[in-house]
Formats: C-alpha cells, structure tokens, sequence
C-alpha cells in the first residue's frame, strides 16, 4: 500500500479544449480501440496504450472502480490484404498478431482491459444494432453490391445534429480527412458525402457473416466500436480514448452512432487522445513501414522497464520522434534510480516525493512531472531529509502502481 491517496485525474478532453475531471462517480468506465491485428506492436502502439493505463492507474489510487472494454479491429481490409501479400490465412494472421500484442502489453506492465472483444465475435450484435438503425429511419441501403442484392448500408448523419461537435473541423477538413482514412465520399448515390459504412454486402475473395435482413456481409469500421462500447459499459461513458489521428473519422463517426444507438446527446463524457510517435521523419506507421517493434527491442535484450519510462518521458498529448537514444537516457535513470531507491542506507523521507508524483498525475497525466519529482529525491532534494529506513520501500511501491515501473 502507498501512503495517503490520489486526487481525481483531469484529463484534456477534445469536445470542450478544457481539464475536465476525468471520473464524477464511484465506477470509472473506459473504452479505448485497440489495434487491426496485422502486424506485431510497434512504439507507436505501445505509446498509445501506456497512457490509458496510466489512467487506469491513477483512478485505482483513486480508489475509484475501474470498468476498461477495448475493442480489436480483426477483421478489416488492411490485415486481408497484409494476408493476401504473404500468403497466410486472415484468422491465422490475426489471431497470431493478436496474441503478439497482448504479450508485448504484458512485458510493459499494461494492465488488461476487463472486456477484450474483438469484432468477429461482436458481429451478431452489430447485425441487430444496424437493423436497429434501418427500422429507426437512421440508416439506408444503396445500391446492389455483390451476391447478396440488397446493397451495402450507411448510417444517414442528416438524423445527428451534433455531428461534427467532438472533432471541432470545418466540413472541407471533414471531407480531406474522411478520403484519407478509409472514407468513401465520392461513391455514388449517398445522402451525404461524409455517410459513413455501417454494413459492406458481401463480395467475391472477403470473408463475409449472415447479416439476417442485412444479407451477407461484414461490418463498416464506426460501428464495429460503437457496439463494443455499448455493449460493455453503461453510457455515459467517461473516457473514449484511441490516438490523436482516430479523432476525426472514427471517434466522431462511432460517437454520433452512440448516440443513435442509445438515444443519449451525449454518450461520452470526454474523449482522451495521445499524440503520435514519428520515426524518420514521418508518423511511425504500418503504411509507412518506418516501425520500431516492441518484440525486436525485446528480443535485443532491452529492459522491458526502459522502454517503458522512456516512452513516458515525454507528456502523452505531445507529438515527437522517437531518436533511440531515449533507451540509453532511461537506462541510465532506472540505474539512479534503483541505486538511491535499494540503497541500505537510510534514505531521506519520501512523502513529498510522493505526493507530487500524484499531484504530477492528476494534471492530465504529466509523466514528465513526475520522473522529475523522483529524480529530485533520487539527487536530494532539500526538505527531503527527515531519515527513515522505510522512505524508499514507499518510493518504489509509489513508481510501480503510479508509473508501472517496477524497480526490483
């Protein structure tokens, strides 16, 4: 047990530009997209999924309960294609990547969600829930693609009013951004440009589900979270989170299906989205292929707890470029660090420490704040210095739970 307790986390929220207390009762409901399963863990990721469990950490020390659902896109054209290119099954692919992710998430000390799911098993749902929209004048077929005659369906945004308030763009942004990331807005017939996919017909070479009176298919992107969300936690729900390019379409897209789903203004309280990591110059990607894979570093014999402090040495809303030389700092810290901390001599009085490591991540979760109130009681900080054999044992009980980092 750490001495005391932590104050209650704001967070950055998107919809709003403010702080915003990030929990209001005694249960903390997350949901975070996970990844398409096409490829092992690179930083990038990992980047993404250390700042929701800092979340996660600060609302245990909290006190609060914690309810994390976080969905797994496992099946979508970038991973039938990725098969395609090397000749494996999808479902082997996916299952293997899937497993390859959730190992690299438990060498950094990611606390797993409480409701894992992925899309193929969540069809059914999102079958009823696209129904649901059709019966409910929200949603439209158009045209007649593939063996199944009755056309692909999407979700008609004229019937949501408060489309476009989480992202906060102008609609030719909309219009750029929504081309750019998986968006059709030139396909013939829609309602609007921006109508997002809701259930693609089936098609010759795709794997496709029944659909009832959708017919043959497979789900469209948005909706695939906006059932396992739904589904999982009770709206409100008080964080979505996923990094800083899902914002606009998805999260605007999946949040707008929320509402159509639950017939709540406002499914999410807040929304809670982690800058990107570039690696020569660009964005560290798939699609770039400029990636930095946690399982290499593994493999390579770096310290599962380097990479994590230096993947949080920097604030998580901030975008920057992964150097390598980051390891090398994090190393040398974690040597400080464990020195001063394991020492035998009776070390300096650690509460203040601790105390301004919590304050450091109740303030939208500023891990640099933090790492510098430990290196000020790692380098003897002045009022540190009431002797206590028992300082360093709270310390380093204090940078596990807060920061994940376990020094022993």
């Amino acid at each position: 047990m750490i001495p005391g307790a932590g104050g209650v986390p704001a967070i950055y929220d998107d919809i709003t530009g403010q702080l915003r207390p990030s929990v209001e009762g005694e249960v903390a409901q997350l949901y975070v997209c996970g990844v398409t399963p096409y490829d092992a863990t690179h930083l990038g990721h990992a980047r993404t999924y250390l700042a929701f469990d800092l979340l996660v950490r600060a609302w245990r020390d909290l006190g609060v309960s914690v309810r994390y659902a976080q969905g797994l896109t496992d099946v979508d054209d970038p991973l039938l294609e990725r098969a395609r290119a090397i000749g494996q099954d999808w479902q082997q692919l996916a299952a293997s990547q899937t497993a390859l992710y959730r190992s690299d998430m438990a060498a950094l000390r990611v606390i797993p969600p409480d409701f894992y799911r992925g899309v193929v098993e969540t069809v059914p749902a999102i079958v009823a829930a696209v129904e649901k929209m059709i019966d409910s004048g929200l949603a439209y077929r158009l045209g007649h693609d593939g063996p199944s005659m009755l056309g692909d369906v999407y979700a008609d945004l004229s019937q949501d009013p408060d489309f476009g308030a989480l992202s906060g763009l102008t609609e030719h942004t909309q219009d750029r951004l929504f081309a750019e990331r998986g968006g059709d807005p030139d396909r013939p017939g829609k309602r609007h440009r921006l109508d997002p996919l809701l259930w693609r017909a089936a098609r010759p070479g795709e794997p496709s589900w029944d659909g009832r009176t959708l017919g043959p298919g497979r789900p469209g992107w948005h909706i695939e979270c906006s059932v396992i969300s739904t589904n999982e936690l009770d709206a409100p729900i008080d964080v979505l989170g996923g990094g800083s390019d899902l914002v606009f379409p998805h999260h605007e897209m999946s949040t707008s299906h929320a509402r159509m789903l639950t017939g709540q203004a406002a499914p999410v309280r807040l929304t809670m989205h982690p800058g990107m990591l570039a690696y020569a110059g660009e964005k560290m990607s798939k699609s770039v292929g400029n990636l930095i894979f946690v399982a290499d570093l593994l493999e390579r014999g770096v310290s599962p707890a380097a990479i994590r402090l230096a993947l949080i040495s920097r604030h998580y809303r901030e975008d920057w470029e992964w150097r390598g030389r980051e390891l090398a700092t994090a190393e040398a810290r974690l040597a400080r660090w464990r020195d001063a901390i394991g020492s035998v001599k009776p070390q300096g009085s650690s509460q203040g420490a601790i105390a301004e490591i919590r304050a450091a991540m109740a303030n939208d979760l500023d891990t640099p704040a933090a790492i510098a109130a430990v290196d000020g009681w790692v380098n003897g900080a002045p009022l540190e210095r009431e002797r206590s054999p028992y300082a360093g044992a709270d310390l380093r009980r204090a940078i596990d739970a807060l920061l994940g980092i376990k020094l022993y």
